[in-house]
């Protein structure tokens, strides 16, 4: 087995010094295109791959940030996670990310493999995290912040779509297409955005006069939701929702599929449907899906600004609360109201 080749190596060669190499290898670092240009010459004739984490025990700085993700059944995490890893990765961070279920208890047996990682920051995606580890974190100067994803608890940054306001803005387009008969499938209860959804949707019914029609669970997950779906419009004409708005896309896919292959009603001319999230699915032919947009790119954005400013100011930042507004994209599986103007759709 051939001998690891040092940074003392690679500097002889560049006739350079070994703190010159280091430079070259510290994102940020000064040096000159000059001196860069025969390091890595000299780096890539000699096999040479700097010790990250020697470094960071050195300087204090992983350069890694954890992200936690919870589930990827849903299309919009994939896509978000990429755009956050990128966004890491420009600023010259690598990315360790990984796997938690829904509860608060595995999720801080997580938080304390990460912690071991010793990295410089931490992101939370749809998952939650007790106060315990909250204060742990914030003990070994840690940030963190929660990526679609509220929570009620003092020195955490969350940065979320404004679920509330897109839960109303379904109320007040599908009451404004004449529906009167209006059900809900909710997602996982234990989740924000689920809560906030349906609190903005149920009061912006009561707003216009409406209650709620009919309510079910889907718990985020394929087959619950279909199996909700059954419950909610397997019924007599007259005890069937004429308008239905699920928690997210993904579970409006399965409640689409089970109205029309399942029970033969005609969509929207029976049953309009709006979902939530706009992931690429929902204008595919197959769906042409009502939804509300989260707009990924400023919530990644805010996300990022977020915990760099906790990582590099820790003494000044501040914890925020950020809710991005979304606009309502009208397709065709909601009847459209009269003369309705749709809201500008930019990303």
């Amino acid at each position: 087995m051939a001998e690891k080749v040092t940074s003392l190596q690679v500097a002889q060669l560049a006739g350079v010094s070994q703190s010159a190499v280091s430079r070259v290898f510290t994102p940020g670092a000064s040096v000159s295109k000059k001196t860069e240009d025969k390091v890595r010459k000299a780096a890539t004739q000699l096999g040479y791959r700097p010790n990250v984490l020697a470094r960071a025990m050195v300087s204090g700085k992983s350069r890694i940030i954890g992200l936690v993700v919870g589930y990827l059944d849903n299309y919009f995490y994939p896509e978000a996670l990429e755009k956050l890893s990128n966004a890491l990765q420009e600023q010259g961070y690598h990315v360790l990310i990984f796997m938690a279920s829904r509860s608060a208890g595995n999720i801080d047996d997580v938080m304390e493999e990460i912690l071991d990682y010793q990295v410089d920051g931490v992101i939370l995606a749809s998952v939650p995290m007790s106060s315990d580890i909250a204060m742990r974190c914030q003990q070994a100067g840690v940030p963190v912040v929660l990526f679609n994803r509220s929570q009620d608890m003092d020195g955490i940054t969350t940065v979320t779509s404004d679920n509330y306001a897109g839960g109303r803005k379904v109320a007040e387009f599908l009451v404004a297409g004449g529906h009167r008969q209006i059900a809900y499938i909710a997602g996982w209860q234990g989740a924000s955005t689920q809560r906030d959804r349906e609190a903005g949707f149920r009061a912006a019914l009561g707003e216009a006069g409406q209650d709620l029609f009919r309510h079910d669970v889907g718990e985020f997950h394929t087959e619950d939701t279909r199996a909700a779906a059954r419950r909610v419009f397997d019924v007599t004409p007259d005890d069937r929702p004429d308008a239905v708005f699920v928690a997210n896309d993904h579970m409006a896919f399965a409640v689409m599929d089970v109205i029309r292959f399942e029970l033969g009603l005609r969509i929207p001319e029976d049953v309009s449907v709006v979902g939530y999230d706009d992931v690429p699915p929902a204008g595919w032919p197959a769906y042409n899906l009502t939804t509300i947009r989260q707009r990924a790119n400023l919530m990644v954005a805010e996300t990022v600004a977020a915990l760099f400013e906790h990582i590099d100011t820790p003494a000044t930042a501040k914890p925020r609360k950020v809710a991005i507004d979304g606009p309502l994209v009208v397709r065709t599986s909601a009847r459209l109201p009269k003369g309705w103007t749709p809201q500008r759709t930019n990303t």
